[in-house]
């Protein structure tokens, strides 16, 4: 299983970036797909998740209205449009996809979205947001 995050860059307060999350080596419209953030010297952040089957989306509280989460089944890519962005959103970011079916639900609790127990990691693209 591979997972890239792609798209990453620096913006300025207020501007938009859309990030790519492109998956292989497994079944990806049968999986959940879920972004999250880490900023330097803080704790990760699940910002946003798509589910497999109608596209539901889940988002924290902290990206919600500004974050939008999609997917396109056929590249295999899922994405992140992120618009009026501040220096809180600056993070290295990146995708996760649950190992276990069993786990393949997207959820939120405490205003963030909840990591799968057992997931792929993608590789991380940087957001750096400022002035």
């Amino acid at each position: 299983v591979q997972l890239q995050a792609s798209g990453g860059g620096s913006v300025h307060p207020g501007g938009s970036l859309t990030l790519s999350c492109t998956a292989s080596g497994f079944t990806f419209h049968d999986y959940v797909i879920s972004w999250f953030r880490q900023a330097p010297g803080e704790e990760r952040e699940g910002v946003a998740c798509i589910s497999k089957a109608d596209g539901k989306t889940y988002y924290a509280d902290s990206v919600k209205g500004r974050f939008t989460i999609s997917r396109d089944n056929a590249k295999n890519t899922a994405y992140l449009q992120m618009n009026s962005l501040n220096t809180e959103d600056t993070a290295v970011y990146y995708c996760l996809t649950p190992v276990r079916s069993g786990d393949n639900s997207c959820s939120t609790s405490g205003g963030v979205v909840q990591a799968p127990r057992i997931a792929h990691r993608g590789q991380e693209t940087l957001v750096t947001v400022s002035s």
